[in-house]
C-alpha cells in the first residue's frame, strides 16, 4: 500500500538523446500513454562526458518530464525499451513546492500506476 503522501509526490524526471527529434517523439508517446504530463524539450544542449574510457563532447537534447514519483519506474522501463543509448540518461528530481494548481494538474493528467 502506498502512503497518500508518496502517492502526490510530484517529480522532474531528466532524460536527454543524441537526437532531437527521437526524444520529442519519446516524450509525446509518454504524454499519451499519461506517465507524465508534459514534457519541455531543450535542444541543443551541449553533453561533456565519459564513456568507455573516452571523454565526449556531444550536441544532444534534454527533455523535463513532470509526472508522480510514483511513475517513475514505468518511465525507466519505458527508456531501457526504447532509448537508443545502452545507458541512458534518466534521473528523477523531487519538485519541493510550486504553484498548488500546477502541481494538481500533474496529478490530474497522469494515470496512477498499477497496484502490486
Amino acid at each position: 500500500m502506498t502512503n497518500p503522501a508518496e502517492e502526490l509526490a510530484c517529480v522532474e524526471v531528466v532524460i536527454t538523446a543524441d537526437d532531437a527529434d527521437w526524444l520529442a517523439n519519446f516524450s509525446r508517446s509518454l504524454v499519451e500513454d499519461r506517465l507524465v504530463a508534459c514534457g519541455h524539450n531543450i535542444a541543443p544542449i551541449r553533453a561533456i562526458y565519459r564513456w568507455e574510457g573516452a571523454v565526449h563532447d556531444d550536441t544532444q537534447a534534454r527533455v523535463g518530464l513532470h509526472t508522480r514519483a510514483t511513475l517513475v519506474p514505468q518511465i525507466v522501463a519505458r527508456a531501457d525499451r526504447d532509448h537508443p543509448d545502452v545507458v541512458p540518461c534518466v534521473i528523477a528530481l523531487p519538485i519541493s513546492s510550486g504553484h498548488p494548481d500546477y502541481l494538481n494538474w500533474i496529478y490530474a493528467e497522469t494515470t496512477r500506476p498499477p497496484s502490486d
